[in-house]
């Protein structure tokens, strides 16, 4: 009985605080018919990237007609939602199925017509992007659509309607933009990778892993989480979603364990919003990152993963200090798994990531790296005892693929008409010129003042979508100011994805509370702190690309790990209030400020960084001798 409360609890708060899971429950043959639909919607999607050959148009149009029909049959216009569709939901799919389908056979006539659209098909965009608009409402919230709304606000009053309806509906531009190419390109294909992985069980082989590596240490419980979070991230999309998922597991522990509901909540937010920066997969932004950065894969992946791998190294140490400060113990090492047995049963869970990585660098295109992987996925379910993959959970993942494309697809659509009039407009001209002007061309409070920009537009927004609308407004305020260009849009994706723990909207924070039972602002202030890392690390790669393996050596990057790893623990620690004992204001304003100066990339801030943090701890060490 527990267990289902549980599950209860749990979807109750992803409902709550993560869109994209408040969705219509269908049962008898309204289930098996939207099941088929879904799974068949997956299907169409391989098909038309390996065996239809549609001109673009027709694949992107086609492909956002169908997740329109598809959100506003499943999404109800309210959360005190009814499972039966009412006729109005009917209505609209079927007039947004229709606008879409228009254009797919009627492509030809107007691009002819370019600009000089007749006001039928002017009506028709117009519709068509309403719909869109509410069918995003829906399935991922208010937030972005009130940012595209008033970008196509200004857009209006800088060119006529016309020429608005043209570029935002009837152009690859619009809603059928860079985003969606991406998305229906290879997005998908990754979704349905991530949904086939799931069945293999290989969220439990992670919990069971991060157990057997951490468990058994100071303050273990927390520790699995971050391990866990973070490996579960790969696979996952959302920050809300992994949050709920292994935070259910880890957060009672946590708090089993001694740590306060407050901290024990922030950090399972932290750790899964982290999720979303870690290779391969990035949140699906990795494979925007291809469209709008012109880069490979492979320099992508390699390049983000050792900011990735600070920013838990950031969490893992503060979780440590904290355990040390409260004098937790570890766990009983006779209740976990033991490493060699979980890897001995199940390592071979591994392999469709494996092999996922290795397709994608040694240069397979990135439909067949997915596909392949996909395929590998089921055959190494027919080895799991466990989870064992049947021609049922194939079905299931289908359809769980074509659910978790809707969120990232529409998203994509409607984040694509931000990016239009953006393009069309020159609005971020007005945007850079702005922050050049409060700064003064220093480029520190530039970057400060895109942070804050990024956290903002961040807030309440999908991954993919973050990154499309920070790519295009504010990326182009660091590279005009000398910053590497890949580190630029690395730098605004950060903060982008931050906004899931940063007050006041920090959903992930406010998933993680509930299950908590803590205060959600608190948690949320708390999962801020903990993730300092992702606050400095961006820093770090701006101002000095060595940590993204960008016109360097070995010395300089074994350099700048070491110094990034002192400047985090020094901030960790001066946060925290705990280093080798309990620091008092000297030792804490040492740590911090010593770990700040270590961010400069420069002999002379680097020497006096580590001069602080080191005479911070010889402080501490003094008075623990006492």
């Amino acid at each position: 009985m527990e267990h289902i409360d549980e599950k209860i609890d749990k979807k109750k708060i992803l409902e709550k605080y993560d869109t994209d899971s408040n969705t219509r429950v269908f049962t008898g043959i309204k289930s098996k018919i939207f099941k088929f639909l879904f799974a068949s919607f997956s299907i169409y999607c391989i098909l038309i990237n390996f065996l239809f050959h549609f001109e673009t148009r027709v694949n992107r149009a086609s492909f956002v007609g169908l997740l329109v029909c598809f959100s506003l049959l499943l999404y109800p216009s309210m959360k005190n939602k009814k499972n039966d569709i009412p006729l109005i939901d009917y209505i609209l799919a079927i007039v947004g199925l229709f606008c879409y389908f228009y254009f797919v056979f009627n492509y030809k006539s107007i691009t002819k017509l370019g600009t000089l659209i007749t006001p039928f098909q002017m009506i028709i965009g117009i519709i068509g992007i309403a719909i869109t608009l509410e069918a995003c409402r829906r399935v991922t919230g208010l937030p972005i659509v009130i940012v595209s709304l008033f970008f196509i606000i200004y857009g209006l009053t800088q060119k006529s309607l016309r020429l608005n309806i043209y570029n935002l509906f009837y152009t690859t531009d619009g809603v059928l933009g860079t985003p969606v190419k991406a998305c229906q390109s290879y997005i998908v294909l990754f979704v349905l990778f991530g949904a086939f992985l799931e069945k293999t069980g290989i969220s439990d082989f992670f919990i069971d892993l991060a157990n057997s590596i951490a468990g058994g240490s100071i303050g273990g419980p927390a520790k699995v989480a971050v391990i866990s979070s973070s490996l579960c991230g790969i696979v996952s999309g959302s920050s809300v979603g992994n949050t709920v998922t292994t935070g259910s597991i880890t957060i009672p522990l946590m708090k089993k364990n001694g740590y306060k509901p407050e901290f024990a909540g922030a950090v399972e937010a932290a750790a899964s919003t982290g999720g979303q920066i870690m290779p391969p997969i990035m949140g699906a932004a990795a494979f925007l990152m291809i469209e709008y950065t012109g880069q490979s894969y492979g320099f992508i992946a390699s390049r983000a993963i050792l900011p990735a791998l600070l920013y838990f190294a950031g969490i893992f140490i503060s979780v440590h200090l904290e355990a040390k400060k409260l004098g937790l113990k570890s766990m009983d090492k006779n209740e976990l798994p033991k490493f060699s047995q979980v890897m001995f049963t199940s390592w071979f869970l591994t392999i469709p990531l494996l092999l996922l990585t290795f397709f994608l660098v040694t240069g397979r295109t990135m439909a067949q790296s997915a596909l392949f992987s996909i395929i590998a996925c089921i055959i190494v379910g027919l080895f799991n005892k466990k989870s064992r993959i049947s021609l049922t959970k194939i079905i299931d993942a289908l359809e769980a693929g074509t659910r978790s494309t809707l969120s990232v697809g529409i998203a994509c659509a409607v984040a694509g008409t931000i990016a239009c009039i953006i393009t069309t407009t020159g609005v971020g001209s007005i945007l850079f010129e702005a922050i050049t002007t409060i700064s003064q061309g220093n480029l520190l409070i530039a970057m400060l003042l895109t942070m804050i920009t990024c956290i903002v537009l961040g807030m309440g927004v999908p991954t993919t979508a973050t990154y499309v609308i920070v790519s295009t407004t504010c990326a182009p305020i660091l590279t005009n100011m000398g910053v590497n260009y890949f580190a630029a849009h690395l730098f605004v994706f950060y903060f982008g994805i931050v906004a899931d723990i940063t007050p006041p909207v920090a959903l992930a924070a406010y998933a993680a509370s509930a299950i908590a039972k803590s205060k959600p602002m608190n948690t949320a202030f708390n999962a801020t702190q903990l993730a300092i890392a992702a606050f400095i690390v961006p820093f770090i790669f701006s101002l000095n690309p060595a940590l993204l393996f960008i016109n360097t050596n070995p010395f300089e990057v074994i350099l700048i790990i070491i110094t990034s790893l002192l400047g985090i623990f020094g901030v960790a620690s001066g946060i925290r209030g705990y280093s080798i004992a309990e620091t008092n204001v000297i030792e804490r304003t040492l740590l911090i400020f010593g770990g700040l100066l270590l961010i400069y990339p420069g002999i002379f801030t680097d020497t006096v960084g580590i001069c602080m943090i080191i005479g911070s701890l010889l402080l501490s060490k003094f008075k623990v001798g006492e």
